[in-house]
């Protein structure tokens, strides 16, 4: 009995598995259309395209924004005043000399800066190696002109005096002698009368004194180099 109580659900699951998979008689299926043969289309042949050529593109410079100038007037500089020539004689003829000025002296061939002094009365030389000594009766001095960067050669003159001079700053006074050389100084030459000493301690080689300009120039001291250097 408990056998057929086991088969019988089997039974019934296959015969309704049966009855499904099975299509019915009346059921019309439509007909597959032949399958339709398939055509190779021919193979054409490739066509080479040109090559495309690509230009260069060209940058245009960007213009550049030009500075407007205006038209003005050039600058005018401002005239400078005639240059007046400073006056180097009197009306009468003379030299008109400064503190300073530029002399020749001819004999020595030397050219050098002198001070003018109004207060001194004879003339002086800067020379070194001065000796005197006996010539024909007469006395005589050898000796070289010399100061910063000038030295001449040793030249003898006579002695046309000797001269005491008192220096102010002592007691003692000097006994030199003085002799006469031409000297240049604008444009006048003049034989001139000077004691010789050692000048090299000071500013100038030379000094003129009341001695030399007295007839012949007036000093201004206002003024310095206003002759020409000969």
């Amino acid at each position: 009995m408990n056998f057929w109580k086991r088969l019988l659900p089997v039974a019934i699951a296959s015969a309704l598995a049966a009855c499904s998979t099975t299509q019915p008689s009346n059921v019309e299926v439509a007909p597959q259309p032949p399958e339709q043969p398939v055509v190779s289309q021919p193979e054409m042949p490739e066509v080479s395209q040109p090559p495309v050529v690509v230009e260069p593109s060209v940058t245009e410079p960007a213009e550049v924004e030009k500075p407007v100038v205006e038209n003005k007037p050039p600058k005018t500089e401002p005239e400078k005043p005639p240059v007046v020539a400073k006056p180097t004689k009197t009306e009468d003829g003379k030299l008109i000399l400064g503190e300073e000025e530029f002399v020749s002296l001819v004999d020595f061939k030397i050219t050098t800066k002198a001070r003018i002094d109004t207060g001194a009365t004879t003339s002086s030389l800067s020379a070194v190696d001065i000796v005197p000594f006996e010539r024909d009766g007469k006395d005589w001095v050898k000796f070289k002109v010399k100061h910063k960067g000038i030295e001449s050669k040793e030249i003898s003159l006579p002695i046309k005096r000797w001269v005491k001079i008192k220096q102010s700053s002592s007691e003692e006074s000097d006994k030199r002698p003085v002799i006469a050389t031409v000297i240049k100084i604008g444009d006048m030459d003049s034989s001139t009368e000077f004691t010789l000493a050692d000048r090299t301690h000071l500013s100038f080689p030379i000094l003129l004194g009341r001695s030399f300009f007295r007839d012949v120039a007036v000093v201004d001291v206002a003024q310095k180099y206003v002759q020409p250097k000969p």
